[in-house]
């Protein structure tokens, strides 16, 4: 199997994937804003519209990816709107030589409204019913959000990246955030989440539609909300209160994790730098992000790190008590 890449991914094998478990498109398969995993939207000869996701490589053992699957179906039993993969002949993940995919039905929609309060309390209601069932038992394979997954493996990979030119003023700062992060982020009680909710991950078509557990993990309640707060200290304020508000009519909300804010931002600000490193030889990701490993990139990274050092060191996002 190639290693973390998808040279043996051509059009003809992908075709033939879908055609051993009895899909036969009747399109060209379009691709999908996806870089992790190649995805792909088509119509089928039953007249109907289906997205195949082809996984990486040795990224995820079959077992981690089974348990992402079964929580989807957890959730979908629970009335959680999330997009499932499809039971094709009794599996969900299919394989074809050294390929693995999975089917979903293709849903549509329109991009979530970040600002708008009345969206956001609907995603806060199901993400306190995704957080319900995520408590009931944990993942036994699947990752934990960690500082060592987030920080030091990611620094550990760049210390090979960067310039010597700018090397030492980088890690003089980013030493200091991951100790900062290490000093505040002590999480306790840990449930499965999505992992990765942003707005790209949610649609609206009357409701909101969660997308995409492939980064679904062990970690803090707190993982599933923060990304969804953007503006000003005050807006973030509204948001939060919106969110939180919806959320709890499903599932207590531990307020001690609105510390974690700043220090999981943090993390994911390192673990983005270490995964575009860790892909580069990705022919795909050297389209995508061209300016990746240019000195006016690190010197970016160095001036958001100092602000983000900042930010870990101000007061924590607070509930508003009214």
């Amino acid at each position: 199997m190639a290693q973390f890449n998808f040279s043996h991914l051509t059009p003809d094998c992908q075709l033939d994937a879908l055609e051993s478990v009895g899909i036969f498109p009747q399109s060209g398969l379009l691709a999908l804003n996806s870089y992790e995993n190649r995805v792909y939207q088509f119509l089928a000869d039953d007249n109907k519209r289906y997205v195949v996701k082809f996984y990486r490589p040795n990224r995820l053992t079959d077992a981690q990816i089974l348990e992402d699957h079964r929580f989807c179906e957890q959730l979908v039993e629970a009335e959680v709107p999330i997009v499932a993969p499809l039971n094709i002949n009794g599996q969900t993940l299919l394989h074809w030589q050294d390929v693995r995919f999975a089917l979903f039905n293709s849903v549509g929609g329109r991009s979530f409204e970040v600002d708008n309060l009345d969206q956001l309390a609907q995603v806060g209601r199901y993400l306190g019913r995704l957080h319900q069932v995520g408590a009931q038992e944990p993942f036994q394979v699947r990752p934990t959000l960690n500082i060592d997954d987030f920080i030091e493996r990611p620094l550990a990979l760049l210390q090979s990246w960067l310039p010597d030119s700018i090397k030492r003023a980088f890690f003089a700062i980013a030493e200091q955030v991951r100790d900062e992060v290490k000093s505040q982020y002590h999480p306790s009680e840990l449930i499965r989440l999505h992992g990765d909710c942003h707005p790209g991950n949610i649609l609206w078509l009357d409701g909101p539609k969660l997308l995409d557990l492939d980064d679904a993990r062990m970690g803090p309640a707190v993982q599933d909300i923060w990304m969804l707060l953007s503006g000003e200290r005050q807006e973030r304020l509204i948001q939060l209160d919106t969110v939180l508000e919806g959320y709890e009519e499903f599932a207590h909300f531990p307020d001690k994790e609105l510390k974690w804010i700043e220090p999981l931002r943090a993390m994911r600000m390192i673990h983005y730098m270490g995964w575009l490193a860790k892909r580069w030889e990705d022919g795909a990701f050297q389209r995508a992000f061209p300016w990746f490993n240019s000195q006016q990139y690190w010197e970016n990274q160095i001036l958001a790190l100092k602000e983000q050092l900042s930010a870990l060191r101000e007061a924590p996002l607070s509930r508003v008590l009214y």
